[in-house]
């Protein structure tokens, strides 16, 4: 807050006051006791108020003029000053809302970059199976045979990892190839960080350089990218140190975030099945609030394979959005993993977020038929 007169302090304090129905148009800075016929008078208040040594003030009762020879009795004095105590303490209460609901408010944002971010990767996924669906219906009719009738397309059920693509060869089966060239993007969001601190302008890019440098081709530039990989979405930059104080209240903030996130993919009909009846559980029992959200969280990063253990390559999708944002996030994942075997159990994760060993409850096998 800029500073302010003292004065303009004082009479924004009163403005509060009257607002809560306290009839003065004087503003107190403060009280100085003051010998004038053996009473107490106004000292300080605005000076715009004064007129022939009168001061003129609303007030029908409390306050007199220092011609008047009444004069406030103690107790009205210190009524006056609780009800000074009050309108201060609400200002100062008012001001420390409109901080907490801006702080809120930035968290919120970058909760909300990140899932539509994720949304917006789902949405390409979808753009990405529809095309695929409609080349493999076109390479089915390149397949008829003289007898009639169509055979499957090779690469209808042949999958590529990362910066690969499907191919079928001149023996008409399926193979994997290096992606031959990727996708201009014009988001910034789309660019990632690699764990040699460079910047590639789409995980694609990465990933076919990454392929390109495996498969020994020519135009792998530096042999070092055969074992790149993405360390964080975003641009590279300086993540700064995690201190000791941040790194002991981040399972809270993380709690809290997982929650929001549960909560937040619930209203986009993100969640179906026993995951969104965890999250129902979670709006009606403050109890199951946190609980609920660590083990959902868990038993979604469990995917491949569903073996109760989620290894960092299981943990990249979490890692990956908040690092950026969060410099707590790798020291955090790290400090779970607590036997240092590269995997973090189901108990190891809820007790490096904060739950009772008896909140921890093994869902997974109920989320994954569901």
């Amino acid at each position: 807050m800029e500073e302010i007169e003292e004065a303009d302090m004082v009479n924004h304090h009163m403005d509060v006051a009257e607002s809560i129905g306290v009839q003065a148009t004087g503003a107190i800075q403060l009280w100085d006791r003051r010998r004038n016929r053996g009473g107490w008078v106004l000292a300080g208040t605005r000076r715009d108020r004064w007129h022939h040594g009168e001061c003129r003030l609303r007030s029908s009762g409390y306050f007199k003029t220092r011609n008047t020879p009444q004069f406030l009795s103690n107790m009205e004095l210190y009524k006056i000053f609780i009800l000074l105590l009050i309108v201060t303490a609400a200002v100062s209460k008012k001001a420390h809302r409109k901080k907490e609901k801006k702080h809120l408010l930035k968290e919120s944002t970058a909760e909300k970059d990140i899932l539509d971010f994720l949304q917006d990767d789902e949405k390409d996924d979808e753009i990405k199976k529809k095309k695929n669906t409609l080349e493999s219906e076109m390479l089915l009719e390149t397949f008829d045979t003289p007898k009639g009738g169509y055979v499957e397309d090779p690469c209808a059920k042949h999958k590529c990892g990362p910066g690969k693509q499907c191919e079928i060869d001149d023996d008409g089966k399926a193979k994997c190839t290096c992606v031959s060239k990727c996708t201009a993007e014009e988001d910034s969001r789309r660019k990632v960080c690699s764990n040699h601190n460079e910047t590639w302008n789409s995980d694609c890019e990465l990933y076919r350089m990454r392929c390109l440098c495996t498969e020994g081709l020519d135009e792998c530039k530096q042999h070092k990218y055969k074992h790149v990989h993405i360390d964080y979405y975003g641009p590279c930059k300086d993540i700064g140190e995690c201190t000791s104080e941040e790194l002991e209240d981040f399972p809270r903030r993380m709690r809290d975030w997982l929650f929001n996130v549960m909560q937040e993919m619930a209203r986009r009909d993100a969640l179906q099945g026993p995951a969104l009846k965890l999250e129902r559980e979670a709006e009606k029992s403050q109890e199951r609030r946190w609980v609920n959200a660590v083990i959902w969280k868990f038993c979604d990063l469990d995917v491949h394979p569903h073996d109760r253990h989620v290894s960092r390559h299981e943990l990249f999708p979490i890692r990956a959005p908040l690092m950026a944002m969060e410099h707590c996030v790798a020291p955090f994942l790290d400090s779970c993993d607590v036997n240092d075997d590269h995997k973090i159990t189901l108990l190891e994760w809820g007790n490096c977020l904060g739950l009772n060993e008896d909140e921890i409850q093994d869902k997974c096998e109920i989320m994954h038929r569901g």
